[in-house]
């Protein structure tokens, strides 16, 4: 009889030897029969099993330690419901742009179309909101398609694969040398393109010759880390810089290139724009916020994505780092690189920063009860320092907070992204808390975007997670309570949107948590301070004008 822990191999083990080989160190899961082989490998390869309450949960947190760690995530999760409970992650990961591989169990193969239990067509249902996604068909194979569909996250811009491994297939054991475990570091190349040299060649003379450009770094130049690259262009040539995604923090607040408010203007006047790892979707209007007569420049991961929605004047597929660093040493030596005749362009966005800052200030230092929202924020924006993460979830709450809070290093801001699901912040915080220990986790929450996930509150409180969390409860979804009214009418804007008033603090306190309530805004600074010394996971209960909306609500701009 062969000794089998030497001789023979389980698919469930073959998975963990691939998992390791890829660098991940921890699995988000929900426990299931179908996947335990698994957890048992995973035990063996020194894998942490990080278990949660919810299979979204799970996905989310996946999503979020790729975001922060630049490694892929992994998720895994049983059959059936299990999986279905995932989509919703998977799919804010794909629409986000974020390397993560989720592993959902399936019935024996033996039992295909016998009605086994949670038996559902996974990869049917997972193949529009990934990259790659497949069945397991073998123990042997099992390795070598979870190298396969890392491999398959990079392909272009990253995002999401899907694995399902059959039970059977999952539990059987097979020869070892019959199986392939493919190499740590060499079954995939590097992604790292830095563009064609003419089209940089290109921009870099644009740019030089620019009287008032502007640049936008999106969420890829985090995703590729270009923070030095993209740093050293604006300063070098002197061009104001717009963040959003996790591009924000790329410039540290107060920085002379750092531009927040003044956006629209900018690129209404504007003579060349540069666009940075951001598609032309609905936040950015669908490329029509653009000056018609502004020379426009799209630099991105994906060729699909360059040109998509509005025409351009010059594309560049390749990673921003690289590509931002070329252009950078391209436009070096030439009349300054057009730096010194930018002066008067940037203080004219300056100024029309400081009118929208203006315009605001009155909300931002209100007094009023209940609290305003922008008095929130404020408040909040405040109190991050260098070494806090923050994580928006919510809607109209968050998208007040975009306004104002700046982190204050790159990679330190975290959002759903251009899914706009709700109820990504725990799972963000177990994940940033998980990856970034050293870091202080900072979230705040709309009341509706908490209720989702926020059982899971427990399970940061189980492995001792502190962070600060913030929910601006006006117990309402109020981003919609607003969209109809302005449709339908003062008298219907009550429809399906209206929330109990519950105390989230309480909430927090009785899972063994921090918790306080806040109605009076000069009570929420001392309140996070306290929030931060408890050592603990926290909820700020903080009671804000159901009444307020954030001007991006009242546009209606996510609809238009």
């Amino acid at each position: 009889m062969p000794d089998d822990t030497q001789d023979v191999i389980s698919g469930g083990h073959l998975v963990a030897k691939a998992l390791k080989a890829e660098g991940v160190d921890r699995i988000y899961t929900l426990c299931g029969g179908h996947i335990i082989d698994i957890y048992d490998g995973c035990v063996d390869e020194g894998i942490e099993v990080v278990d949660v309450r919810h299979e979204q949960v799970a996905a989310h947190a996946a999503d979020g330690y790729a975001r922060i760690t630049g490694k892929p995530g992994c998720a895994v999760v049983t059959a059936g419901p299990g999986t279905t409970d995932a989509v919703t992650g998977v799919a804010n990961a794909f629409r986000a742009e974020s390397p993560m591989l989720l592993i959902g169990g399936q019935g024996a193969l033996t039992q295909h179309k016998m009605g086994s239990l949670q038996d559902l067509p996974h990869v049917d249902m997972m193949n529009p909101v990934t990259k790659f996604a497949a069945t397991v068909p073998d123990t042997a194979r099992a390795a070598d398609m979870v190298s396969m569909a890392f491999r398959e996250c990079y392909h272009g811009a990253p995002g999401p694969s899907f694995l399902e491994i059959p039970r059977d297939v999952l539990d059987a054991k097979v020869p070892a040398d019959k199986a392939r475990v493919p190499k740590a570091g060499a079954y995939r190349a590097s992604t790292r393109s830095p563009g064609d040299p003419e089209a940089v060649e290109k921009l870099a003379d644009l740019l030089v010759h620019a009287e008032k450009p502007a640049i936008l770094l999106g969420s890829q130049v985090w995703t590729t880390r270009a923070t030095e690259a993209a740093t050293e262009l604006v300063r070098t040539l002197n061009i104001p810089a717009y963040m959003n995604g996790a591009g924000r923090g790329t410039l540290p607040p107060g920085d002379p290139h750092h531009f927040q408010l003044s956006r629209r203007y900018a690129f209404s006047g504007a003579d060349v724009i540069v666009i940075v790892g951001t598609p032309f979707d609905f936040r950015m209007g669908y490329g029509k916020r653009l000056s018609p007569d502004a020379t426009v420049v799209q630099i991105d991961l994906d060729y699909r994505t360059v040109g998509k929605n509005r025409d351009i004047d010059l594309g560049i597929v390749g990673d921003a780092g690289l590509v931002l660093k070329a252009v950078t040493e391209a436009a070096s030596g030439r009349v300054n690189g057009g730096a010194s005749k930018r002066k008067e362009w940037l203080d004219e966005l300056r100024a029309a920063e400081q009118t929208a800052l203006e315009k605001r200030l009155p909300h931002l230092r209100s007094d009023a009860s209940p609290i305003h929202p922008y008095r929130l924020v404020s408040e909040i924006n405040d109190f991050l320092t260098e070494d806090s993460i923050y994580i928006g979830d919510g809607g109209d709450i968050v998208t007040f907070s975009g306004q104002v809070v700046q982190p204050k290093s790159p990679g330190h801001w975290m959002d759903p992204g251009p899914l706009g699901t709700l109820g990504v912040g725990v799972p963000f915080v177990l994940a940033a808390k998980q990856a970034r220990p050293d870091k202080e986790v900072v979230a705040l929450f709309g009341d509706g975007a908490f209720s989702l996930t926020g059982w899971d509150f427990e399970t940061l409180v189980r492995y001792d997670l502190p962070f600060v969390g913030i929910v601006g409860n006006n117990s309402s979804m109020n981003q919609i309570r607003y969209g109809q009214a302005a449709k339908y009418g003062k008298e219907r804007e009550r429809v399906g949107n209206t929330l109990g008033d519950v105390r989230y603090d309480e909430f927090a306190r009785m899972l063994g948590g921090y918790g306080e309530e806040v109605r009076d805004p000069a009570d929420i600074a001392p309140a996070l301070r306290r929030a931060r010394e408890s050592g603990k996971p926290s909820l700020i209960n903080v009671w804000v004008d159901p009444d307020a909306y954030a001007p991006g609500t009242m546009n209606q701009t996510m609809y238009k």
